[in-house]
């Protein structure tokens, strides 16, 4: 089985930009190959991680509404467009999942795409999912298992709020979910303060499964010139943070069989 870390909290917050963090980490220490899935409708996750993506699973489920050729069935089709929108790099492939086509839809592209993705996601032994902001993939059961959930929150109650609301509806889905962590990320101020004074909310909901990322100007300074974040170099003050928190949580990871990389779908 892939070892599954997916991440979520409210938008704005750095989620992807923590995503990457932990993608450079785990390719710096070897966990690899990874499949990364941006599942956020914004797709920026390739901007992060320096990949260019030439389509994504919504795109192909649009032309799979009016482009399938005469004599090809939808599943070789949609098995060719999955294919299309994988984009290998080194140690780490990507797939972007676009846009949802609305709640409740149970159309045949959708299916056809939920069980060729199932079978993409068991051919890699680590799988990272940076989720849209907010509850909505969550709530959709778009993932089954769930081995380590980060919670990314700016330190303002909203995002909190959000990231305590996060947690509680996956604890209440009828999911297996491993351990789960709150990353306060872009705090300006003394990290142990905020430690020793955490929100009652959050205290009971992650007990002391919480970290501190501190604010990191060059990430503004990378994000204006269009340089990926995973390129930080290893003496910013956020990789020092990221990689400090990741060392001590995959400290006990034994690590994942590896698995032959995008496998016959």
């Amino acid at each position: 089985m892939s070892y599954v870390i997916s991440l979520g909290g409210k938008g704005g917050t750095g989620k992807t930009t923590v995503a990457g963090l932990l993608i450079r980490y785990m390719l710096k220490r070897g966990m690899k190959p990874i499949l990364a899935v941006d599942a956020d409708p914004n797709t920026n996750l390739n901007e992060v991680l320096g990949i260019k993506i030439k389509t994504t699973l919504s795109d192909a489920r649009e032309r799979m509404k009016k482009d399938v050729p005469t004599g090809m069935t939808k599943d070789i089709f949609m098995e060719l467009q999955m294919e299309e929108a994988l984009v290998e790099a080194d140690g780490v492939d990507l797939i972007a999942m676009g846009h949802p086509e609305g709640p409740g839809c149970y159309c045949a592209a959708n299916s056809i795409l939920s069980n060729l993705l199932d079978k993409l996601m068991a051919n890699y032994p680590y799988l990272v999912v940076d989720n849209e902001a907010g509850m909505e993939h969550f709530n959709r059961l778009t993932q089954k298992d769930i081995d380590l959930l980060l919670l990314v929150s700016d330190g303002s109650k909203r995002g909190l709020t959000a990231a305590c609301r996060i947690s509680d509806l996956v604890r209440s889905l009828p999911i297996r979910l491993g351990r789960q962590y709150l990353i306060v990320n872009q705090w300006s101020g003394d990290p142990d303060m905020f430690l020793a004074n955490l929100p009652e909310e959050v205290a009971q909901t992650f007990e002391k499964n919480v970290t501190v990322f501190p604010i990191d100007p060059l990430i503004a300074q990378y994000d204006i010139q269009g340089k990926p974040t995973i390129s930080l170099p290893d003496d910013s003050a956020i990789v020092r943070a990221s990689e400090g928190f990741f060392e001590t949580i995959f400290a006990d990871l034994k690590p994942v069989a590896q698995k032959a990389r995008k496998a016959v779908i």
